[in-house]
């Protein structure tokens, strides 16, 4: 119980505590922007596409989900993107190899807008 008491033992618990804290956020965030790099995903549910305006770096893979039950497509013009029509929890998955803004709308149903912000 003594050792647990000197100065250098408790100054070297909360160095390491310190240490392993430190790294655990370096740990989450590089989790975080490899997430970032590989993809998101947009569903779309009740006519409507969500998140839009989606941000995403260059070479990022976007997925829409089709979370609504009636089918619905991605039509881009800008980025060359024509999907199938998307059943009920189909998907479809573009990556993106320009930075830009890319306006998209439902091929289906032309009143569902979205957006892609693709940054460098």
């Amino acid at each position: 119980m003594t050792g647990l008491l000197q100065p250098g033992r408790i100054a070297r618990r909360s160095l390491l505590r310190a240490s392993l804290g430190a790294g655990v956020v370096v740990l989450i965030s590089a989790r975080a922007r490899l997430r970032a790099a590989e993809g998101a995903e947009i569903a779309i549910d009740n006519f409507t596409f969500a998140p839009t305006p989606l941000t995403v770096k260059v070479g990022a893979s976007v997925t829409w989900v089709n979370r609504d039950d009636i089918p619905h497509s991605i039509l881009c013009p800008d980025a060359k993107i024509h999907s199938h029509p998307l059943d009920t929890n189909d998907s479809f998955t573009f990556q993106f190899q320009k930075a830009g803004r890319f306006n998209y709308i439902c091929g289906l149903h032309p009143h569902m807008h979205g957006q892609v912000v693709v940054q460098a």
